[in-house]
């Protein structure tokens, strides 16, 4: 039924011909900001600058620009600004529900557009109106997008085109701005509340502002809270694929635990030999953590004289996430010199796996705090002649701190060596254990923290140059200043004697850049065949104090052949400069192990973390060549599509698959044959790792002497280790048209990709990626409409499915495709209350589960909480 409830739902928006991904790429709201001017408007207006340019009231020239208006973001029922960007199709966390680990390794969700990746930076540049924010995270210095309530958001505009010839560092896949509410008077409030299966959550947000005409002044406070959800309160988490075909990864560690003599295992609580106790890990480890936020966000706009305005924006976020984790757990060896000692035997020993559930409860809650606050002066002084200055000052702060229980492995061994019941560990029965035992045991914990700061001066002038019969040639340049910085410090292990590293690094960046618009033709001089003819160049110089210095060009052009017809198109270089936190802010030169992962069979396994101060920029050629067509016979349709091309290079990433894999097909990939060692030596762990120190346990000797030989040691450093070369089509078909009962709007859009071939070790040697775990088709599918009072949208999200190679147990993932509604009601057009809406909200209608994975929590190609309903109410006073 639910199959065929979806596939009616997608038949029709299809068969329908609306197309456009509805929340992700309708064009951009401007109901309370004044719109861009098009290309060759002599109008010397009010005018913004748009995301993609320096040129004040120019859109971008040869670029597709993708819009989130403020009624999309309504109609998506966002809790944050992530979720809000897992409505775009183009950015890697589509369709999904959005989720930083609140650990030491990921804490914050990475903003990813094309799914270029990065390790502790990012390829996607996150804007708010216009300039940088200070990132977040311990292992990263990503853009953290919650700091901006859904409810301050005027609008988002994304650029999927490189973007670093106005930008600089990062825009490779690239530019999401989000364009904050500027001025209103009164008082707006909303509140909404929205439940699933074992889920709840609330959000609120309360907005005050004053305008007096020469200026404003407006302050936004939200808060936002939601529960956890656990791996045992939905179905698809599991660990045991056995139903599928594929192997049971559950852990040996478990309530009752296992007696294992040689290759021979006796489940506890009996001594008889068989089938092990298993234990699934992520039963009661959160797939969704607990959190709430606060946020302020101010802004005073001021006109201080007819050529001089002001303005002057400021945010303070603190978010707090509690992730529950897997339970703790232990193993060992465990002789008759421990008086708990059961043998079955006449043996004198005997290897022991257990956890500790008993003592320590069901998973492990571990807390987080982010915190971020900044300050945005900026000025604008006409200088006559059609000319304009614009200063900024940017400053922004962040502080990070992340806790990560564990048991203490070095303590569990010396309890289990114990010789009397005052010292010893009982692993049959862990309850019986004595108290100070227990305590020393659960002394271990992962404790990180970081700070960061950024500073910025720019200094823009942009205007007329000359004039042409097609219109006014306008050029801009600048300069800019840049500095950040990034301290971190780390205390793995027991309070009394921890594993501690810290790290602290610092850059300075100077830049100089320009950008010219020539408008060839136009309406003045424009004929058959040529109605109009835009070209744009562009071009920045950045000067990094530790990695060097790049200069970057970007060139451009709009070609209308008839009304109604835009031909686009561009081409340009861009770069990310390695992360602070991935060279000499690397905080996480180590190494480290874990028991207990199912296809190690029990064996440990060990991994090198760290980063590297010789790491190179990433760099990269973008273009793009697209059109647009809106016909002046049906004005309410709009088509474009876009097809894209990156090569990708000196690609900055961390070979993580065979940790988090969860099967053996990682090590058949002959790409990954560098970054391990199967059943390595001691020798040959210190010269894999050169000699790094252990974080988690007290030596090589140790692990050994009391885990065995690991499966594997795995290299999890930061490297410069490809090339990719990706291209594919963007696509959008929008509808809006007015009717005699009101509107209706309809959209299909997306991404397709065409190919994405990766060289790992950029030998030539390339390897298609969609052949083996990457999706090529999103899109969303919505219909709309507007009667009266009622304002009702449905929306299909389609994740496309792809082949898996190595793994002969599964050969594909398949799609995922989920149904929303949204409802509004305005009540003062019934006449009961003035400027009051009740909205309703239901993600994922038909409780659709991700697809299936043989491999870590046994779902992939998507996520979700499951049907989820919010209930909404908005009022303006």
């Amino acid at each position: 039924m639910r199959r065929t409830a979806l596939g009616t739902a997608s038949a029709l928006a299809l068969i329908l011909g609306w197309a456009g991904a509805a929340s992700a790429q309708t064009a951009p709201a401007q109901d309370e900001l004044p719109a861009a001017k098009p290309q060759g408007s002599q109008s010397d207006a009010p005018e913004i600058v748009v995301t993609g340019t320096l040129l004040r009231g120019i859109a971008p020239v040869g670029t597709n620009v993708i819009g989130v208006s403020r009624e999309d973001v309504t109609a998506t029922g966002a809790q944050s600004s992530n979720d809000l960007l897992a409505t775009i199709p183009q950015v890697s966390n589509f369709n999904t529900i959005p989720t930083g680990t609140a650990g030491f390794g990921q804490p914050i969700v990475q903003t990813n557009l094309r799914n270029l990746g990065a390790s502790g930076g990012t390829t996607t540049l996150t804007l708010i109106n216009g300039h940088r924010v200070v990132g977040q995270g311990i292992l990263q210095t990503y853009v953290d997008p919650q700091i901006i309530p859904p409810g301050m958001i005027q609008r988002v505009e994304v650029i999927p085109d490189g973007g670093s010839s106005i930008y600089g560092s990062d825009a490779i896949g690239g530019v999401i701005n989000f364009i904050t509410r500027k001025r209103m008077n009164g008082i707006e409030a909303n509140a909404r509340y929205g439940f699933a299966a074992g889920y709840n959550t609330f959000d609120t947000n309360i907005t005050a502002g004053k305008d007096w005409g020469s200026g404003s002044l407006m302050v936004s406070y939200a808060y936002a809270w939601h529960n956890n959800v656990q791996g045992y309160e939905r179905d698809y988490v599991t660990q045991d694929f056995r139903a599928h075909g594929g192997a049971d990864n559950r852990s040996f560690n478990c309530t009752p635990g296992n007696i294992q003599i040689g290759s021979t295992f006796y489940p506890l609580p009996g001594n008889t030999a068989g089938a092990p106790n298993r234990c699934s890990t992520n039963r009661y480890a959160d797939i969704y953590p607990r959190e709430n936020r606060h946020t302020v966000f101010a802004t005073l706009d001021q006109q201080l004289s007819s050529s001089i305005s002001t303005n002057i924006t400021a945010y303070y976020s603190r978010r707090e996430t509690s992730i529950m984790q897997a339970t703790l757990a232990g193993s060992g060896t465990i002789t008759s010199a421990n008086p708990y000692f059961r043998p079955i035997g006449s043996e004198t020993s005997q290897r022991v796996t257990f956890d500790f559930a008993p003592v320590f409860g069901n998973g492990i809650a571990s807390p987080a705090r982010f915190d971020s606050w900044g300050i945005t002066p900026t000025f604008d002084a006409d200088l006559g002649g059609g000319w304009h200055v614009r200063g900024l000052a940017n400053y922004g702060h962040s502080y990070n701190e992340t806790i990560e229980y564990q048991a203490n492995a070095g303590n569990i061994a010396s309890a289990l060596a114990g010789t009397t019941t005052a010292t010893a560990l009982n692993p049959y029965n862990v309850a019986q254990t004595n108290a100070a035992v227990l305590t020393a045991i659960r002394d271990a914990r992962n404790f990180s923290q970081a700070k960061q700061d950024l500073a910025e001066a720019r200094l823009v002038a942009d205007g007329r140059l000359l004039t042409l019969p097609g219109g006014d040639v306008k050029l801009a340049v600048g300069g800019e200043y840049h500095f950040e910085k990034i301290a971190a410090n780390i205390a793995f292990g027991s309070a009394a004697a921890p594993f501690r590293n810290s790290a602290t690094g610092s850059r300075n960046v100077a830049s100089v850049f320009g950008e010219v618009f020539v408008p060839i033709f136009g309406e003045a001089n424009g004929f058959v065949g040529v109605r109009a003819l835009d070209l744009t160049g562009s071009v920045r110089y950045d000067h990094y104090d530790d990695v060097g210095g790049t200069t970057n060009p970007k060139i451009g052009f709009n070609y209308k052949p008839i009304d109604g017809v835009t031909i686009r198109g561009n081409w340009g270089t861009s770069f990310h400069a390695p992360s602070l936190a991935d060279t000499v802010g690397a905080v996480d030169s180590r190494i480290s192990f874990t028991t207990g992962v199912g296809y190690t069979a029990g064996a440990p396994l060990i991994w090198i973390s760290g980063g590297s101060s010789t790491l190179k920029p990433e760099t990269a050629h973008t273009w793009s060549l697209g059109a647009d067509i809106n016909p002046s016979f049906f004005p309410a349709l709009t088509v474009s599509a876009t097809y894209y091309n990156i090569d990708f290079t000196n690609i900055i990433s961390v070979n993580a698959g065979g940790l988090v894999g969860g099967s053996t097909a990682w090590y058949g990939d002959p790409q990954n044959a560098p970054f391990f060692i199967r059943n390595p030596t001691i020798a040959q762990v210190n010269a894999f790792s050169g000699g790094l120190r252990p974080d988690n346990f007290p030596s090589l000797g140790f692990l050994y002497g009391n885990f065995g030989t690991p499966y594997a040691v795995l290299d999890l450093r930061r490297y410069n280790r490809g090339r990719l070369l990706q291209d594919g089509i963007d696509f959008n078909v929008r509808l809006n048209q007015a009717t005699g009962f009101g509107s209706i709007n309809a959209s299909f859009g997306g991404t397709y990709t065409l190919h994405r071939r990766s060289s790992p070790s950029n030998n030539g040697i390339y390897i298609e990626q969609l052949d083996n775990g990457v999706s090529r088709f999103s899109f969303i599918a919505a219909l709309g409409a507007e009667a009266g009072p009622v304002t009702g949208r449905v929306q299909l999200s389609h994740s496309g499915g792809y082949p898996i190679q190595f793994d002969a147990t599964q050969n594909h993932v398949g799609n995922f495709d989920t149904v929303d509604l949204y409802f509004a009601l305005d009540l003062e057009k019934l006449g009961v209350l003035k400027a009051t809406s009740l909205t309703l909200n239901v993600d994922n209608l038909f409780d659709q589960n991700p697809p299936w994975r043989n491999a870590t929590n046994g779902y992939a190609n998507g996520s979700t909480l499951g049907r989820l309903f919010q209930f909404g109410i908005r009022t303006k006073f």
